[in-house]
């Protein structure tokens, strides 16, 4: 066993940016990733949902439909608990975790549990408010403005 150098998680290329404010491309790319996952965790219970259907009633099974403000309220629903889940727990969603984003509060820890659902919510209903990280040198979203949290370069597992 050679006592060399300890490796660093983090890319050479990111080491400069570690701590620092995230930007907004680095954002809405998280952003898109966690929509697909979202989507996809949809579909499945979607899926789960007929094939429970379909188990308890095969001769008469018809696939389960939802008037459009339902389907809206189970998808606004879940989003705001995956995205405020996400970042209570682990301070990051899957997006983030890609992208080596992390969501903290003033103290540098991940946002409490109330802070985090408001900021989902928030976003969920108020998405554009992400662009106003652009226009600002703190890099800061309105909802982060609103709710005095951050998201910061954070390649760091843990």
């Amino acid at each position: 066993m050679t006592g060399g150098p300890p490796v660093s998680p983090i890319p050479l290329e990111a080491r400069s940016h570690q701590g620092q404010r995230a930007g907004l491309v680095s954002r809405i790319t998280a952003g898109v990733l966690d929509l697909l996952v979202l989507l996809a965790l949809l579909a499945l219970g979607y899926l789960a949902v007929n094939a429970t259907s379909f188990l308890v009633r095969p001769r008469t099974f018809e696939p389960v439909t939802a008037a459009q403000p339902v389907l809206l309220a189970v998808a606004g629903c879940s989003a705001v608990v995956y995205l405020a889940g996400t970042w209570w727990m682990a301070g990051r969603t899957y997006g983030c975790h890609v992208m080596g984003l992390r969501v903290i509060d003033r103290r540098g820890r991940p946002p409490r549990l109330l802070v985090a659902v408001l900021r989902a919510a928030t976003y969920v209903v108020f998405p554009v408010g992400v662009l106003w990280c652009a226009m600002t040198r703190s890099r800061r979203s309105l909802q982060d403005l609103l709710l005095g949290t951050y998201v910061v370069y954070d390649w760091m597992p843990g």
